[in-house]
């Protein structure tokens, strides 16, 4: 599992919007559309995300904003990973440099923060 990701058992809606830069009306029309989307749903019927459901989300995202497939291609492509016993290694792949995107995004909001205006 993905160190980065695994610091929680479980990541809200919210959590996983703001990892994955996806609006959450984007993530429930994908899980109608992938089977490997299938986040679990707590006791109080939200969804609720691991690790591995955060890999599968940036997968998905990766194929179809990057690689520029369609979805019923991203679904084959997805088969494929699967088939092959690539899909673990491909969404360990996605996540590196999506990660490193967003805790570079993370730092830039920060110094935007604690960098004092110069008076002139």
């Amino acid at each position: 599992m993905n160190d980065e990701i695994a610091k929680k058992e479980y990541y809200s809606m919210g959590e996983v919007c703001d990892l994955t830069g996806l609006r959450p009306h984007v993530l429930r029309y994908w899980e109608t559309q992938f089977d490997v989307l299938h986040p679990v749903k707590n006791r109080s019927g939200n969804r609720v995300f691991r690790a591995g459901d955060i890999e599968q989300v940036l997968l998905v995202k990766h194929l179809l904003y990057e690689q520029k497939y369609t979805i019923e291609g991203a679904r084959q492509k997805l088969d494929e990973l699967r088939a092959g016993g690539q899909m673990k290694v491909e969404r360990q792949d996605v996540m590196k440099p999506e990660m490193l995107s967003t805790m570079r995004a993370e730092l830039e909001g920060l110094l935007q923060v604690l960098t004092i205006p110069s008076r002139g």
